[in-house]
């Protein structure tokens, strides 16, 4: 909520000058692209946070599933295709372009493959894509906590490592943020996942073997 009180409002404005985000020359479509990207992804953020909620699942399934449909066609799909052409035209370089469609095409395909789980009723599988695209929808926050970072470390070396070209150091600076931003915590997600299904997969076996003991004392007691 901190997050979408500081970032939405300057684009609610219609002031392409309030955009934190430069438009490429030759590219009137951004601010608007851009604008509808921040509108419609600040909708999923909102609609990720009561379907990851457990309590809203067992006691409000109709609630869950209304919210659900809100933040992928209200939400994801749009955010995601505007994403996919103002992130491919970036201003802060090459490196960053090709993480933000990267990002954009994994959003769209994940949250997409787990509508598709739940409408199928593979309700496990639906859980996981969901996950998957849940973490994509914030790392937004993460990309701007690792933007800090980088120029923490980064500008003191702007007159040694960068030769002093401020350019290429606002480019580094940016396609760290924005490879790590999804990156990290989609890798976070996944070893999550992984790791719940190991601890099932031992427990399943634990009980398999506990059965079979317990069946050898009552097949030797059935010969006796």
């Amino acid at each position: 909520m901190a997050f979408v009180a500081f970032s939405l409002p300057p684009y609610l404005t219609g002031d392409p000058a309030r955009s934190r985000v430069p438009a490429p020359e030759g590219f009137a479509a951004h601010y608007p692209l851009l604008v509808a990207h921040v509108v419609f992804a600040t909708i999923a953020m909102m609609c990720a946070v009561p379907q990851v909620w457990p309590w809203l699942r067992r006691r409000r399934p109709a609630l869950h599933r209304l919210t659900g449909r809100a933040y992928v066609f209200a939400g994801v799909l749009p955010a995601g295709l505007a994403g996919l052409v103002i992130g491919a035209r970036t201003p802060f370089g090459p490196v960053l372009a090709v993480s933000n469609v990267m990002l954009a095409l994994l959003w769209l395909g994940c949250t997409v493959t787990g509508y598709r789980m739940a409408r199928q009723g593979r309700y496990a599988e639906h859980r996981r894509w969901m996950l998957r695209s849940f973490a994509l929808t914030f790392s937004i926050i993460s990309n701007r906590v690792w933007g800090v970072i980088a120029g923490i470390v980064l500008v003191p070396q702007l007159d040694t490592l960068f030769g002093g070209d401020q350019r290429m150091l606002t480019f580094t600076i940016a396609a760290l943020a924005g490879w790590l931003g999804w990156t990290v915590p989609l890798l976070a997600v996944q070893w999550w996942l992984e790791r719940g299904e190991a601890v099932r997969r031992r427990a399943r076996i634990t009980a398999r073997a506990t059965a079979g003991r317990a069946a050898v004392p009552e097949a030797a007691g059935g010969t006796g």
